[in-house]
Order: structure tokens, then C-alpha cells, then sequence
């Protein structure tokens, strides 16, 4: 189910399988070795297809040629489907469980049904399989979310906006393309042009009234709903994945869009047996996911083969022990490839590494520069910094704009740019190879001049040479800081918070008097990743983190966009909560 219009799937798949041409080509591409060049990301984009993602997001050969038959449909109002497109809505989610039941009673079908497809064509397989219909027996979702609130549209409370315009203007051209098959056979369907010049642009009202309304009770229609805990279609927009029960195998990326719903697959398919669901996360980002599966040594299987074998498991009953995998595979960022029975690993502990004022000498061209330690600090201090825009050339952009960016390494592979904008500290060196594999929650105690604000926090990995690899990243506004559900959120020995799940409720911020404290909790994506000896660890704080997360129009107007600050002191100090298997600084 895709509403990125079939048309450009047949095309996609087409050519992806030109016979003695398509492999070699790829075969080639992904033979060449950038590293050390300053265009080292560009290996991302030439590896991909030999990772599987086309034959994912596409129709796959082997599959056909196995004896499945394969039906890709666009979604109502995208593609050549009429009506009006309803983006993950409740008429788009029972239109997918139509489609299934008349796939399942179609003369060719024996009436077993698997699900595959990536990015929204992921997201719409938990829709279904959550609802149980009747036949589906496993799904394969790539590059999945559970979440479209807390996971793209507001990640960490701020404002997708980046992310948005770009998906908005790609569904909405696409699905201006006629349905060229149909032209061909002399045929042309009146109701989709009527329904395509009254809809010509949906959901795009709704992007710019979130960007620039001045106060939440200005909003009105789905950009309303979006923002309101309680109405019919946020709830329509998170869907139960404890509901799911049939076998279920993920694909993410640890530098994917929708990182914030991957990595917790394993915790949140809660009523599927170990045996049955399976994760593996890639270093990818949106359009690169599976850049590092190849089935070279030391690398798992591309998609598209683990795709396979898992539908003919669960599907066919061949006995291929697809489910006899780790639960979960994971690409260390900066390491290799580590498989375990639980994500995170057992092995990881969450310590505090405390903001000190103290200069570390690695970031002479930040707004501040302070260090990381294993002590609280011993001084006082009151660092500010301003909202702007040196975070267009950071890695949070690349993946926001789904890898496009990953051939220019100064921007992409090197945060430093971005961080002349930031208030930086960073951690001693360490000696020892050590591993960063969970969530990592930045405790800071801010103070704001006016009734919200709005705080961005990235943490990297800075190698020896000074560059700065963004590993993960979080953000957060002011007014919700009450909003952390205890119940989704995790906590460590001490009581520390190392994973906050906010409510995400815009009609119940809580607005602070100027210049008054606050802590706040900002959690970052889970990671994994391995510190080399003699590499450090970064948290920068922004006050923006323009494209990627911006603030929400109620909230720009309520901050003003004005100067914020980071208060450091020993009586209550700011941290960062970090998973790893040995102390770091």
C-alpha cells in the first residue's frame, strides 16, 4: 500500500531487473571505495541497491519467481487511486484491510497473505496487522513507526518541518501522474482529475499552520487533532503494536527518520514470541537503510533475502531457520556489526557524565566550549546561546532530508559547522574501546527569558582529529517538561530518567514565568555505537535545530526565539545519562 503511486514502483522495479545489466551495475557500484575522500558518505548511496531496499520498496522478482504474487495499490487519493488522500487516517487504514480481504479471495490466492513495503508501505503493515485480519500470516516492514506524532511530525515536542515539506511535495506531485497503463489502453478515468484538481495540495494547509500559527487555540481541522492528546485521529495516527501477533522482521537505521520507534520494536511487539520477530538496524539513513547488508563477511543478508526467507517461513512452512536468527542485529555506529537477545544489550549500564564550564580545549569554534566529567562541577557558570541556523549543515540534516545529503562529508560526516552555533562539552578521551548501546537522556537545568523556549541537544562522537560524527540526537520544549508519562517512560538504578515519553499534548503546556529555572529532560534517540580508544563524547545544546526539529508556531511566538541559557551548578548539576559497558571520562 504506497502512496508513492505504483507507477513509480513498475518503474523502479523495471530498473532494478534489467537481465544481465541491473545486477552488474550494481555489483560495480557497490565495488568502489571512497573511504578517506572528502565524498566518503557518497559509498551509502552507490551500496543501497545491493542492500535490497528497491526490491522492498518495489516489487521483487524472487518473489514472484517463488510463487507469490505480489499486488502493490495506491492509497486513496495518491497515485491513480481517486478520492482524497487521508494520510494514515481511518478510512486510508479500513481501505487496507478491504485490500487484503479481496486480495485473500482473488481465484490465484490460496488465501495466505504477507505484507512488505518501506516507509509508509511499512507503517500501514502494523496498522493492519494490529487489527488482525484474517489471512495475514507475517509482514516485513522497512523502515517502520508506530508513532507519526512523537516519531516525525513532532519529534521531541519541536517540529518536523524539514521532513514534512519534503514528504508533502512528493506525494503531492506523484500523485498528480496519470495512470500511464490505463492511457496506453485508450482509457482515462474524469473522477480522478476532479478529485486531483479539488485536492491538489492536501495536508499542506495544515504543515504551514503548525509552522506559523501564533497560539494554539488559532488552529483548527487535523492540524487541531494532531496536537490534542485525546482526539479520534491522533489516536489514529499511534498505532497498538502490543496488538500485533503475527511475525514480524524490521529493518531500521541508526541515523533513520523513524529511529524512534526501530529500535524499540523488540519492546514494543509485546505479544509476539521471540522466535517470530526480529530486528536489525543498519547505520543508514532513510533512503540508504541496508547500504551495509550485503551478505559480504561480517555483514547479514540484503533485504530482500531475509525478506524471502522470512515470508517462506511463516508463510509456506519451509524449514529455514530464519527464526533461529538474534532477535537483534545491530551495525555499531563507528564499529561492526553485534548480535544479541535484547536490545539494549545486557552488558550496558547508565552513568552520569556532568556539564562542567571547565574548557576541554576540542571545540574552539563553538559558542562555549566545556567538558564532560565524571564529577559534578565545582563552579558556577551561566552559558546562553542563540537560536540559528549553522544546523543546515549537520548530520540531524541529512537525516532529516533521508540521506540526500550523504556525499558532502563536511556537512554530513562532521558536526562541526553545526556546533559554531552550540554550546559544546566533551568528554577526556577514553582508553578503552567502549560501547554506547540504549537511550541517552540530557538533564539540564535552563532558564528561559521568556514564557517557552525551546532546547536541542546532539551528542557525537569526536575523533581524534577534532571531527564530530553525529551518533544521536533529541529535542524539547519547555512548556511540556510536565508531560513525562512514567508508566512509557525508563529509569535507571537511581532513579535517574534514561528514556522520557512525553504526552505530546499542546492544549496542556505548562508556560514558565521569565526568567525563572527549570530542569529539563531531553531523550535522545536509542543508539549503538562503539567509542574507539582515543575518541571522545559530545553533547551539544542548540536553540534550534533547524530543518530537522524547529519550534511549533504557538511556541516560536510564546519564546520570541530569544537567547536561551544552560545553568551550570554543583548544587544542581546538569547531566547526561549514558548507556555503556565501562565508565567514559
Amino acid at each position: 500500500m504506497t502512496p508513492y503511486s505504483k507507477l513509480v514502483s513498475m518503474v523502479a522495479t523495471i530498473g532494478s531487473n534489467v537481465p544481465g545489466l541491473s545486477k552488474p551495475a550494481f555489483d560495480l557500484l557497490a565495488g568502489i571505495n571512497l573511504s578517506g575522500t572528502p565524498i566518503s558518505g557518497t559509498e551509502r548511496l552507490l551500496k543501497v541497491a545491493n542492500g535490497g531496499l528497491p526490491s522492498v520498496f518495489a516489487v521483487d522478482p524472487q518473489l514472484i519467481r517463488s510463487g507469490y504474487t505480489q499486488v502493490v495499490v495506491d492509497v486513496r487519493g495518491t497515485g491513480a487511486s481517486q478520492g482524497v488522500w487521508d494520510v494514515f487516517g481511518p478510512r486510508e487504514q479500513k481501505d487496507t484491510l478491504e485490500v487484503l480481504e479481496w486480495a485473500r479471495t482473488r481465484p490465484y490466492s490460496n488465501g495466505d497473505l504477507g505484507m512488505s513495503g518501506y516507509s509508509y508501505s511499512a507503517i500501514n503493515q502494523l496498522q493492519a496487522a494490529s487489527k488482525h485480519p484474517k489471512g495475514l500470516k507475517a509482514i516485513f516492514p522497512a523502515a517502520p513507526m508506530t508513532d507519526i506524532v512523537a516519531d516525525v511530525v513532532a519529534p521531541g515536542s519541536g517540529y518536523g518541518a524539514g521532513f514534512l515539506a519534503l514528504w508533502l511535495f512528493a506525494v503531492n506531485t506523484t500523485k498528480l501522474m496519470p495512470d500511464l497503463p490505463s492511457l496506453l489502453r485508450g482509457q482515462f478515468d474524469p473522477v480522478w482529475l476532479r478529485d486531483r484538481l479539488q485536492n491538489p495540495a492536501v495536508f499542506v494547509r495544515e504543515f504551514l499552520q503548525g509552522l506559523t500559527a501564533p497560539s494554539v487555540r488559532s488552529l483548527d481541522g487535523r492540524t487541531k487533532q494532531i496536537v490534542q492528546l485525546d482526539s479520534a485521529y491522533r489516536r489514529a495516527l499511534t498505532t497498538d503494536a502490543a496488538a500485533v501477533t503475527v511475525p514480524t522482521f524490521v529493518v531500521g537505521g541508526w541515523q533513520d527518520l523513524f529511529t524512534n520507534m526501530e529500535w524499540r520494536t523488540l519492546d514494543q511487539l509485546k505479544s509476539v514470541p521471540a522466535a517470530q520477530k526480529k530486528l536489525i538496524m543498519s547505520t543508514g539513513q532513510h533512503m540508504t537503510n541496508g547500504w551495509d547488508m550485503r551478505g559480504v563477511a561480517g555483514q547479514p543478508p540484503s533485504m530482500s533475502v531475509l525478506q524471502r526467507a522470512w515470508f517462506d517461513k511463516w508463510i509456506k512452512g519451509v524449514r529455514n531457520r530464519i527464526d533461529e536468527y538474534p532477535s537483534a542485529t545491530s551495525h555499531q555506529q563507528g564499529g561492526r556489526w553485534v548480535q544479541s537477545n535484547t536490545f539494549p544489550r545486557a552488558d550496558q549500564q547508565h552513568r552520569r557524565l556532568y556539564l562542567n564550564s571547565r574548557r576541554s580545549g576540542t571545540s574552539p569554534t563553538s559558542v562555549r566550549d566545556g567538558s564532560l566529567t565524571g564529577g559534578a562541577p565545582t563552579q558556577r557558570a551561566k552559558w546562553t546561546v542563540a537560536p540559528g541556523i549553522t544546523t543546515l549543515c549537520s548530520g540531524d540534516t541529512n537525516r532529516d532530508q533521508i540521506g540526500f545529503l550523504s556525499s558532502f562529508d563536511f556537512c554530513s560526516n562532521d558536526n562541526r559547522i553545526a556546533e559554531r552555533g552550540a554550546l559544546t562539552f566533551t568528554s577526556r578521551p577514553v582508553r578503552q574501546a567502549t560501547s554506547i548501546n540504549g537511550p541517552i537522556n540530557v538533564h539540564l537545568r535552563t532558564q528561559v527569558d521568556a514564557t517557552d523556549g525551546f532546547y536541542a541537544a546532539v551528542v557525537s562522537d569526536v575523533a581524534p582529529d577534532g571531527a564530530s560524527r553525529v551518533l544521536t540526537t533529541g529535542t524539547m520544549t519547555v512548556s511540556i517538561r510536565n508531560q513525562v508519562v512514567p508508566a512509557l517512560s525508563s529509569y535507571a538504578p537511581n532513579g535517574d530518567v534514561t528514556d522520557p515519553i512525553y504526552a505530546l499534548d499542546a492544549f496542556n503546556r505548562d508556560m514558565v514565568k521569565p526568567g525563572a529555572t527549570q530542569f529539563l529532560d531531553i531523550g535522545a534517540l536509542g543508539t549503538d555505537a562503539l567509542l574507539a580508544p582515543g575518541h571522545r563524547l559530545r553533547v551539544s545544546v542548540y536553540a534550534f535545530n533547524a530543518p530537522r526539529a524547529v519550534s511549533f508556531g504557538p511556541v516560536s511566538r510564546d519564546s520570541g526565539l530569544k537567547p536561551e541559557h544552560v545553568l551550570i551548578d554543583p548544587a544542581q548539576p546538569s547531566w547526561i545519562s549514558v548507556p555503556s559497558n565501562r565508565p567514559i571520562g
